[in-house]
């Protein structure tokens, strides 16, 4: 008897009936952990009048929330993966909502920091369960589209993020932008309970838990340097953690290299595809979150846009995300990753350059095209690149498969945030010296004006409220000759404020070019080395015929007996 087969062999079994309802559940969790990030950006300026935050502490008032998820994704992802993937996220989303409900309550830096570092660590069960979940209840033929659907929601969650944050800023504190977590994070749950099938993995091998504290120890160092080292300086905390971070790897990699099971096998990195789509995912986003970054910065204090309007105006990238990830599920099965991937990298370096012709005159018209093009680009290029990831780790991996695309995403947005957001605070640091060199502002004025945006205008601010001051003191002077004075003292301060208010904006925007051509060059360089890393279509094609040549193989022998 022969055999002939055409198709790669596969478990048959009937899809899960409610799957596409399972994957709604998936992406509600998805979007409130990516809102908690981009809503905080807006809502930082009432909490830090209200707490009376320092510049150090609003730092990591943002950044509590990402050392604990980016650090503990790989080994909470490869827990889940062992006991229950469902059981993760629910827990996850009982631990973010526990964390929310704590900073709604929360009175000062240190416990508001606390509390995000707990819907961090939430996080960090949430989004590779998300990931494997899905990897596990969609059949093969239709996880590209549940993923494209899947990374669509995190493009809206980017820009839905400020617009919910700046909704609730316009009657209600900045607390309330932690509180409202609570009621999607209670919907997810029990629709997670009725909606997602269990899931975990066949087999019951001991986990690695050494490697996953070394994952720990090392991704956790690195975020905390790349924080630390560009906003407070490099001193001995920065340099500790690059020092431990660089030691915490060598032993990583070693460690699993030797170990029969290990939480991750560093030798994937070997795969040209899944190297390259995650080197891609990390490129990508080091771009998109730190013009993210400085675009809000810009709308808001240059724009003068409230947090609200600030939001609303984000929203064409994230209609453009889901245009660019439609596009993609219709490109990428018939021209390949490979062009679908590039392309949406060389529209991420497209939409940078553009952002280089931002000035003191530019408008919000002038960032529409860039906005566009970007969500375009993030549409194209992300879904066939965690389509890749996930496809790289068979189904007892699919959580430590979530957690590396989900690690290279925030190892990707942390360094562009660190990156271009210190660029960007030197550049204008330096624009605003030049801009007010000559002036008679005291040095300390000055300083503190360089030290942000924001500072700048509040500064610009304070000579206005002193201008008008010492005119409200002229009006009401009896004596003709000291009204004249005060007088003639207001309209030159009222001359400067306006003047420092000018020299703010135009120093903000130049760094904004600035920050862009640097960002453009690096994404652009990026692009390259996936264009060249990424295998072409033809070369899949063939590789998955050969994993399942074998199999195929032990099939005919079995029928010829």
């Amino acid at each position: 008897m022969r055999l002939v087969l055409t198709e790669p062999v596969e478990k048959m079994e009937r899809p899960y009936a409610r799957r596409w309802w399972a994957l709604l559940v998936l992406c509600l969790s998805l979007l409130i952990i990516v809102m908690a990030n981009t809503a905080l950006t807006v809502a930082a300026p009432d909490m830090t009048q209200d707490l009376g935050l320092s510049s150090a502490d609003l730092q990591w008032v943002i950044d509590g929330y990402t050392v604990p998820y980016a650090a503990l994704m790989l080994l909470l992802g490869a827990i889940g993966d062992k006991y229950s993937r469902r059981g993760a996220l629910l827990l996850g989303l009982t631990v973010f909502g526990g964390g929310a409900v704590f900073g709604y309550f929360a009175d000062s830096s240190t416990t508001v920091i606390a509390a995000r570092a707990v819907m961090g660590t939430g996080a960090a069960l949430i989004m590779p369960a998300t990931l494997s979940l899905l990897a596990a209840t969609f059949p093969r033929a239709e996880r590209a589209k549940a993923i494209t659907l899947w990374t669509a929601t995190a493009g809206l969650a980017i820009a839905a993020g400020p617009v919910v944050a700046g909704a609730l800023l316009k009657d209600h504190g900045w607390a309330s932008t932690f509180l409202i977590n609570v009621p999607i994070a209670a919907v997810a749950f029990v629709a997670a309970l009725v909606l997602v099938p269990p899931s975990k993995a066949g087999h019951h091998d001991r986990i690695d838990y050494v490697g996953g504290l070394l994952s720990v120890v090392w991704i956790g160092s690195l975020i905390y340097m790349l924080i630390e080292g560009p906003h407070f300086g490099w001193g001995v905390k920065a340099v500790t953690a690059a020092v431990v971070a660089g030691a915490g790897l060598v032993a990583f990699v070693l460690w699993e290299l030797r170990h029969p099971r290990p939480v991750l096998d560093v030798r994937r990195f070997t795969d040209r595809r899944f190297a390259g789509s995650n080197l891609a995912v990390a490129l990508f986003f080091l771009a998109v979150f730190g013009a993210f970054y400085y675009l809000t910065q810009h709308l808001q204090f240059v724009l003068g846009y409230d947090a609200l309007e600030t939001g609303l105006r984000m929203l064409p990238l994230a209609g453009a995300v889901f245009v660019g990830s439609a596009l993609t599920g219709y490109l990428t099965p018939r021209v390949g990753m490979k062009w679908t991937v590039t392309a949406g990298m060389v529209g991420g370096t497209t939409a940078l350059a553009l952002l280089t012709r931002v000035d003191a005159s530019s408008s919000y018209g002038d960032l529409v095209a860039p906005l566009i093009v970007l969500g375009l680009a993030i549409g194209l290029a992300l879904s066939p690149c965690t389509d890749a990831i996930m496809g790289a780790f068979p189904e007892s991996e699919l959580g430590v498969g979530g957690a590396v695309n989900d690690t290279s995403l925030e190892l990707g947005g942390s360094l562009g945030i660190a990156i271009l957001g210190s660029l960007l605070a030197t550049s204008y640091s330096d624009h605003l010296s030049d801009a007010t060199s000559g002036s008679k502002l005291p040095a300390g004025t000055l300083a503190t004006a360089q030290d942000s945006v924001g500072a700048g205008y509040a500064v610009a601010q304070g000579i206005g409220e002193k201008a008008q001051q010492l005119a409200a003191q002229a009006a009401q002077a009896t004596d003709p000759q000291q009204a004249a004075q005060l007088k003639a003292q207001a309209q030159q301060l009222g001359t400067g404020a306006r003047q420092m208010a000018d020299a703010v904006g135009s120093s903000f925007s130049d760094a904004v070019a600035h920050t862009s051509l640097v960002g453009a060059v690096v994404l652009g360089v990026g692009t390259l080395a996936v264009a060249l890393l990424l295998p072409r279509k033809k070369d899949v094609v063939e590789e998955e015929s050969e994993e399942w040549t074998e199999p195929a193989r032990e099939l005919v022998d079995t029928a010829a007996n």
